[in-house]
């Protein structure tokens, strides 16, 4: 049986939400998935929502604070609690796949540090050729449509390039939903939603609907190659 494996990392929720639509349309195509999370920076104050919750007391204090930050370490807090139970990822899941999804938000038109770092890592599969010949797909979120999604997916194309995956993306037949006007994720580079300036927008179904073929596809991409022998060489 194919196996692909699903690695994020999700700071509020919307990027879980993603992978997991991905991870069952992965399944749907017949493939073993397994779904593994990159674990967050070591240090509580190196982790980007840990400001929001000083913020939040000046706030309360009465004192001038952007209404972005307001709630948001609460939610912060309430996503880690859903995802307690996803197992940390490490070297091995990646050399068990066969294909990849790797999801994270955006950070300056970038992957997080954490993910960065996962990656740093794993230097010794770049270095052996363990993830070479594998597709892989991208799902990412933002604060509003003009925060850089789409410089994430192809920013972060880079690394995984360096590993040697194939990308796979959302090709434009198959997904009239991100042909729209409509302030939603998607586009041919992977799948991503909006999780609004505070972070209070949860996934559009027509969101999930596109994670769900980006697994699907990622799935049926690395099941050719492992029919074809492909992987095996």
């Amino acid at each position: 049986m194919t196996k692909v494996l699903v690695i994020y990392c999700s700071a509020y929720g919307h990027v879980f939400d993603l992978v997991k639509a991905a991870a069952d349309g992965a399944a749907a195509n017949g493939c073993e998935v397994r779904l593994r999370r990159i674990p967050e920076l070591e240090a509580e104050r190196n982790r980007t929502p840990y400001q929001d919750k000083f913020k939040k007391k000046e706030a309360e204090s009465g004192l001038a604070v952007h209404f972005n930050t307001v709630g948001r370490f609460e939610k912060y807090e309430r996503a880690l609690e859903l995802q307690k139970d996803i197992p940390f990822a490490n070297n091995d899941d990646l050399r068990w796949a066969d294909g990849i999804v790797w999801g994270f938000p955006t950070y300056y038109g970038f992957m997080p540090a954490q993910v960065k770092l996962f990656l740093e890592f794993a230097s010794d599969l770049c270095a052996d050729g363990s993830l070479e010949g594998k597709p892989a797909g991208l799902i990412t979120s933002s604060g509003s449509i003009h925060t850089g999604q789409e410089a994430t997916l192809l920013t972060s194309m880079v690394p995984l390039f360096h590993f040697g995956m194939i990308m796979v993306g959302l090709p434009y037949s198959k997904n009239p939903e991100y042909l729209t006007a409509d302030a939603i994720g998607g586009s041919p580079y992977g799948a991503s939603t909006i999780a609004g300036p505070d972070s209070s927008r949860v996934p559009d179904e027509r969101e999930l609907k596109m994670a769900g073929r980006l697994g699907k596809r990622v799935a049926a991409v690395a099941s050719a190659l492992r029919q074809s022998g492909f992987l095996d060489q």
